[in-house]
């Protein structure tokens, strides 16, 4: 059904290294790989989303190059991403048939889109409940199964669905398996990515491996096991000696702890998480995508709300969990976030009033009237000059800046506020290598000056080279905790997947 051909795709690197691959109708052609092996670029470009750098690709004998998205659902492509896109401000139905709404002369047919849309959300376990129902009453599970329901019901020739079961509950998996048995027995291509291994073992028909943006192979069912797959996704020769790729001394074993997480749960994505960090200590979380890593950091942070743990402090001072950053901020937390443009600037505003951000309003008597304009340039003109920080001046909009010195700015606004713990959500992710660098700089930094330091980040190879000890979430729990300075990779990927595979859920699924 469709041919790739050398499909390469280059951002600032290589995403998509060369891949040739055959998707057959009637066939679920599992594609797995560690985070940033290039499985969601390789399904982007089939699905239209973005355009090849090089190669070509065949639709049933016919060369295949769509524009958009659009372009590639007319010739029947539907891809069903990981993150939901359903819109919660419109009712089930218009959610079905956003991209093809039935009307008459240009006015919409309410009683066919609510007929029809009966129809299909019965078949997706959703029978019970109105096309008029508005989509925020649905459980996350729900807005799963009907953004594979509004991708599926147009005629459809290969459908890429990308960790379909992530939300989803053990029934809610078993029609979606069903599903799959039917669009099988129809003739479609399914295209499936899951970190599920034992799924994947159980429905798919080939798999093939992804590394570092190349193809390792393909495989028919059984001729892989769990372990084989894992080998296939790492280096098995990779083990990696922290000291020869860090100045720091490791001595934090010898001093107790600066924090304890007891028991943190903030459902679905955190999952009764406990771990302890030492000052001086950098701390590592790995995981896969969607393992709940920037929700526990948000968690403690008191960006979101936990149902259940509590911290521990120093001299045996256990309190509740934060309820807001502000509260954390004042203890000396402070969240280095994921995406910087959205929760760690004011793009519209300068550089020098963003790095004063986190004190205004926090101290007693902060206010802007103590951070007039003078002194808001001398410290931004510091950090500037410390962190590297490429301007036209600081009274530049942070917006105007690029993403490895807006991530500076961000940097530099909680460096100049302090604290005794350091979350870093993803630091280093879309910057360049000499910004890379420098935040790692920092972080060692902090860490020789006794701060403590949380990184989460996608990067292994950043994990390995940076930290003292690495903990591994997945699924929501805190699977294991590796200590430096020698680590084995593929032991620490094989803990990434361990919390996804329930041997239940695919007692009953189809093969």
């Amino acid at each position: 059904m469709l041919v790739l051909d050398s499909l390469t795709k280059d951002f600032a690197s290589r995403a998509v290294d060369s891949v040739s691959l055959e998707f057959q109708k009637g066939q679920v052609h599992a594609l797995v790989g560690a985070n940033g092996a290039g499985k969601s670029t390789l399904c982007k470009m089939i699905a239209g989303m973005i355009r090849p750098t090089q190669g070509a690709m065949l639709l049933d004998g016919v060369e295949y190059s769509p524009k958009n998205k659009r372009d590639a659902q007319a010739t029947g492509i539907q891809i069903v991403q990981q993150e939901l896109n359903v819109l919660p401000t419109l009712s089930l139905a218009e959610n079905l048939f956003l991209a093809k709404l039935p009307s008459r002369f240009g006015i919409l047919r309410r009683r066919t889109m609510h007929q029809r849309a009966a129809d299909i959300l019965a078949q997706f376990g959703l029978g019970n409940l109105s096309p008029d129902s508005p989509t925020t009453t649905l459980g996350v599970g729900q807005q799963q199964m009907l953004e594979i329901a509004a991708n599926t019901w147009q005629p459809t020739r290969v459908l890429i669905l990308d960790e379909p079961t992530a939300a989803l509950s053990l029934p809610e998996s078993e029609i979606l398996f069903e599903k799959i048995n039917q669009w099988k027995q129809a003739g479609v291509a399914i295209l499936y990515i899951s970190h599920r291994l034992a799924e994947v073992q159980s429905i798919a028909d080939k798999v093939s491996i992804l590394r570092d943006g190349k193809l390792q192979g393909t495989w028919h069912r059984g001729q892989l096991g769990k372990d084989d797959i894992i080998d296939r996704m790492t280096d098995r020769t990779d083990r990696t000696d922290r000291t020869d790729r860090t100045d720091q001394t490791d001595q934090t074993d010898q001093t107790d702890p600066l924090l304890r997480v007891q028991q943190l749960d903030a459902p679905p994505r955190v999952k009764r998480v406990s771990l302890s960090l030492r000052s001086g200590e950098i701390l590592g979380v790995a995981g896969l995508v969607g393992s709940g890593r920037t929700e526990l950091l948000r968690a403690i942070f008191g960006a979101d709300r936990a149902s259940g743990g509590c911290l521990e402090f120093p001299h045996g001072n256990i309190r509740p969990l934060f309820g807001s950053p502000r509260e954390a901020v004042c203890s000396g937390v402070v969240l280095i976030s994921e995406d910087r443009k959205a929760d760690g600037l004011l793009l519209s505003e300068s550089i020098a009033t963003n790095i004063q951000l986190p004190k205004l309003g926090l101290d007693r008597f902060g206010s802007w009237s103590l951070y007039k304009t003078k002194k808001a340039r001398e410290v931004a003109e510091d950090y500037r000059s410390n962190l590297e920080i490429r301007c036209q001046s600081v009274d530049q909009p942070v917006g105007k800046l690029s993403g490895g010195n807006q991530q500076k700015v961000v940097i530099a606004k909680w460096l100049h506020r302090g604290g005794k713990l350091f979350l870093f959500d993803e630091p280093t992710r879309g910057i360049d290598i000499a910004a890379r660098e420098l935040v790692y700089r920092v972080i060692r930094k902090l860490a020789a000056d006794g701060k403590g330091i949380l990184v989460v980040s996608s990067d292994l190879e950043e994990l390995l080279g940076l930290c003292h000890r690495i903990g591994v979430m997945s699924n929501g729990k805190w699977i294991e905790t590796y200590q430096g300075p020698t680590y084995d990779a593929q032991q620490i990927v094989r803990s990434m997947f361990a919390g996804y595979d329930s041997p239940e859920m695919y007692s009953q699924s189809p093969t």
